[in-house]
């Protein structure tokens, strides 16, 4: 598939989700526009838009902690990614593994 076959929002932006190549633990979740997917697919290293800053960045580019980029899959509507990666350290901002080790909504069923 290619980066023109994508189905980006009305901002020009796909969510991708970001999952440890091995174990599939999944880490975090960023926003794509077709430039960082490029960026991403040319480099190995995750790129992502950011929405507030407006621009790009790379993960682990100040802090160490990077992704090397495995695999990048699309999902059935082309309009979400998965980014198998294998990850430095932790990959969220707040220092733990995965970005969703912060909390829990209860289900009831």
């Amino acid at each position: 598939m290619s980066i023109e076959e994508l189905t980006f929002d009305a901002a020009g932006l796909i969510p991708a989700v970001v999952q440890q190549y091995d174990t599939r633990e999944v880490l975090m979740v960023g926003w794509m526009n077709a430039e960082a997917v490029r960026r991403t697919a040319a480099t190995g290293r995750s790129t992502f838009w950011s929405r507030s800053r407006q621009e790009y960045w790379v993960k682990g580019e100040t802090s160490g902690h990077r992704q090397h980029v495995k695999q990048i899959l699309v999902d059935c509507d082309a309009d979400t990614l998965l980014v198998l990666v294998d990850q430095e350290g932790p990959a969220c901002h707040t220092g733990t593994r995965s970005c969703f080790e912060h909390g829990e909504i209860e289900v009831k069923a």
